[in-house]
């Protein structure tokens, strides 16, 4: 069989818009599964540009599932970009130096943790993930989103801020799908059931 090749970085032949998002990353605190792709309408390099406030130091992560489609324009906003929300002023004072070096002393920013996206999601055009958030396997983001709670498993929602606009499927097999957790077939497995994995899941079930 001519099973894609995950370790591929443009799986498509002449073009290069669109990779295999593991192999294209440098940043250790990014964390893509195998299969998951990034299309991007100018280059693959503006995925970890659209990455915005991760700082080294503050050390969460963006854990990506396989399987995943991200369009171009998806933008993940990191801990980095947190404010303080319940003193008397959010302005960041202590990184500016000087007489204010000290004003953060004692105190920390907000973190929300790591932003996980689950297996088999797809974030429509530039979509916006918000710090923290957890987007459940099988679940579809709606273009122009922004994700500010967590999502449900094969959920589909959209907006500003998302709400649900429908469950994929029923509940019973919702809970079938995360109980199959087909992404974690061996390959030859995945490819010998394609036609099932794109037809209704009572196919698969």
């Amino acid at each position: 069989m001519n099973i894609p090749d995950p370790n591929t970085v443009f799986p498509l032949a002449n073009y290069d818009k669109l990779c295999f998002l593991k192999n294209y990353i440098k940043n250790p605190n990014i964390e893509v599964g195998d299969y998951t792709y990034y299309d991007d309408f100018e280059a693959v390099s503006n995925f970890e540009k659209n990455v915005k406030y991760h700082f080294d130091f503050i050390g969460d992560k963006l854990i990506i599932g396989k399987f995943c489609m991200i369009a171009s324009g998806t933008t993940f906003i990191m801990n980095g970009g947190n404010h303080l929300t319940e003193a008397t002023s959010a302005y960041p004072f202590a990184i500016f130096g000087g007489a204010w070096q000290h004003a953060m002393d004692g105190k920390s920013y907000p973190t929300k943790g790591n932003t996980v996206i689950g297996n088999d999601v797809w974030i429509g055009h530039n979509a916006t993930i918000m710090p923290g958030v957890t987007i459940g396997d099988g679940s579809i983001i709606a273009a122009k989103a922004v994700v500010t709670k967590d999502v449900e498993p094969y959920t589909i929602v959209g907006g500003n801020p998302a709400k649900l606009i429908k469950k994929r499927f029923s509940d019973d097999t919702i809970s079938k799908l995360l109980e199959l957790k087909w992404w974690d077939w061996d390959i030859d497995k995945i490819t010998r059931n394609v036609d099932k994995l794109t037809s209704h899941p009572e196919a698969l079930i």
